[in-house]
């Protein structure tokens, strides 16, 4: 999956959803993001990016909890 691709459908899903936060590439080729929104948006997130795109073969996804972060309205790539 091109990284393009990669985060144009991390934001689609993450706006489907109402999940505010960011995705970007990274300088070893990788793609990384934060999220936040309720629970159960997120748990659905999760598991279309662990899925990925029709065609896609999605190699590992970490998660981590970290703190909430005031002020975001969007979810940005």
């Amino acid at each position: 999956m091109t990284d393009r691709l990669s985060r144009a459908f991390t934001q689609e899903k993450a706006q489907s959803y109402g999940i505010t936060g960011f995705v970007k590439n990274t300088s070893d080729g990788k793609v990384e993001g934060e999220a936040q929104g309720n629970e159960d948006a997120l748990q659905k997130f999760l598991k279309d990016i662990n899925e990925g795109p029709k065609n896609a073969h999605v190699v590992k996804v970490e998660k981590s909890t970290i703190d909430t972060k005031d002020g975001e309205s969007s979810f940005q790539y």
